[in-house]
């Protein structure tokens, strides 16, 4: 049974009536306590001078000697365990000091005793004889906050049998607790991620009605990446996220709940009050009850501390504070880090991206929302695509290297008008080889065209092409031959017409008479 502390007066009637002869049965039914209780208080004040007479003096001096003596961690003789932990104090000192406290050193006790010891009598012993304080210690109480601090913390609900799957699930829940007017904001959800986070955030700012300008969250991976007391080094989402905002934020230490106490202090009273001996089927059904409550229990009650009603004081002291809400809802992105291969693109979701190829085999940043893929070389952007669907293909022919854009994006256009720069009938004819069902082998024909265009230069392509183009004949194979055989041949013959006769009066080295070529026969000399 706990120690119930007396008052004077019930103390002071103790001792009057037991010193006008009253036995310890009829003083403890007239006051109300055990009559142990009455033997207690009564040895005491013997030992400092009562005695049993109508005259006795019971002062206050009296009491508080009777008090010491009787209330909890007063000198008196021990019992027959705390004889049994001092035989074994060596062993209990060694496990203390090794990091064992509470149940774990009682069962200790007993496993090498055999002795089975209450584990408030073990901890007393500790505290008392080995002089060992497993506490905390004191704490003092810091001054409410100026009004716009929020301080947020991840909480686990409990369980609930989901409508639908019938399936047993847990529900968490994101928990913001105003500094100054204490109104809260709960947002159960299935899950711990960023994601989560930012959507319960939302979610907190529509509630309130505004963002709040600070923000006191834990050291959560979706917040902190690596945590430090006065240099912590948050996410890149979720800094993203507070700079989109508007707020600051300034986490709590860790394993330092007193740093954002107020947000803890809730925790139990959310999860007792809210859902305990409720039977939700599902995570919306939730949320929806979880504003109720927090509008018409948690923000209408009178508040311990304050003792006043935290939706009131909100509204008059704090809301004036807050940014102002958010018009749209907030596009969440994700980074990732991807490589750049050989063919200048990168997979993104599933979806595939061209990057400038001047960029080589690289590692990327890609930013990626509902709309948007941005990719990041080091601090710099460097390419910018609209989000296309898991399968979908954005390639950009400026990010190709030169020759190859037009065949890797299947461009007959641009294939064509290079097919002008050799002849209007090198163009014409590209274009009638375009129209092919096949766009492939279409495109491998006109890159033959123009290749036979640079062969045999422009003027001799232009031509073949004019004439095959009279005839309706549209096969770059027949260009070829005819390049090949005919005007090629013409053109070999006409650039090897007689040369100019000499000058007059001018002998060249060597210069023969048509005589000499003459052929020898039988009559050759006649």
């Amino acid at each position: 049974m706990a120690f119930r502390e007396l008052h004077v007066v019930e103390i002071k009637e103790m001792l009057r009536l037991w010193s006008r002869g009253h036995g310890y049965r009829t003083v403890a039914r007239r006051v109300g306590v055990d009559r142990k209780t009455v033997r207690r208080y009564v040895e005491a004040a013997e030992a400092a001078g009562l005695v049993r007479s109508a005259d006795a003096v019971i002062d206050d001096e009296l009491v508080a000697y009777a008090v010491d003596a009787v209330r909890p961690g007063s000198t008196s003789s021990v019992g027959s365990m705390r004889e049994h932990l001092r035989a074994h104090a060596e062993p209990i000192r060694g496990w203390v000091q090794e990091g064992c406290h509470g149940p774990k050193l009682a069962r200790l006790v007993q496993r090498t005793t055999g002795v089975p010891v209450p584990l408030r009598t073990v901890q007393r012993f500790v505290a008392e004889d080995l002089g060992v304080t497993t506490g905390q210690g004191d704490t003092v109480r810091v001054v409410d906050p100026d009004p716009g601090l929020l301080e947020v913390d991840f909480l686990e609900l409990g369980e609930f049998t989901e409508i639908g799957t019938g399936k047993t699930r847990k529900m968490y829940a994101l928990l913001c607790t105003a500094g100054f007017s204490r109104h809260q904001f709960v947002w159960p959800c299935l899950g711990l991620t960023r994601e989560d986070l930012i959507e319960g955030l939302e979610a907190a700012w529509a509630f309130f009605g505004g963002v709040f300008p600070f923000l006191v969250p834990d050291n959560c991976s979706p917040i902190v990446k690596r945590a430090d007391p006065v240099a912590p080094l948050f996410t890149e989402g979720f800094l993203e996220y507070a700079q989109a905002r508007g707020f600051e934020v300034d986490p709590a230490r860790v394993r330092k709940a007193k740093d954002k106490a107020r947000v803890e202090r809730q925790v139990r009273y959310v999860r007792d009050d809210f859902f305990r001996g409720e039977r939700f089927r599902s995570v919306e059904e939730a949320r929806i009850a979880a504003r109720d409550w927090c509008l018409r229990l948690a923000g209408e009650r009178t508040h311990g501390r304050t003792r006043r009603r935290p939706v009131e004081v909100f509204e008059a002291e704090e809301k004036s504070v807050l940014l102002p809400a958010p018009a749209e809802p907030y596009d969440q992105p994700a980074w990732a880090k991807h490589h750049v291969g050989r063919d200048h693109a990168v997979v993104v979701d599933y979806a595939l991206y061209s990057v400038p190829y001047t960029l080589g085999e690289c590692d990327l940043r890609v930013r990626r929302d509902r709309t948007t893929v941005k990719f990041y070389r080091g601090a710099k952007l460097v390419k910018v695509h609209a989000r296309q669907p898991q399968g979908g293909t954005s390639i950009d022919a400026a990010d190709l290297p030169p020759g190859k854009a037009a065949l890797a994006t299947r461009d007959a256009t641009s294939l064509c008008e290079q097919g002008d720069g050799f002849g209007p009938h090198v163009g014409e004819y590209a274009r009638r080889l375009a129209e092919g069902p096949l766009p492939w082998s279409r495109i491998r024909h006109v890159y033959r065209l123009l290749g036979l265009a640079r062969r045999f230069g422009g003027a001799a392509t232009d031509e073949a092409c004019a004439r095959a183009l009279e005839l309706d004949v549209v096969d770059v194979m027949r260009i070829q031959r005819m390049l090949e055989k005919g005007l090629v041949r013409r053109k070999l013959l006409s650039s090897c017409a007689p040369s100019p006769p000499p000058e007059p009066g001018k002998v060249l080295r060597f210069a023969r008479d048509a005589s000499e070529y003459r052929l020898g026969g039988p009559d050759a000399s006649a």
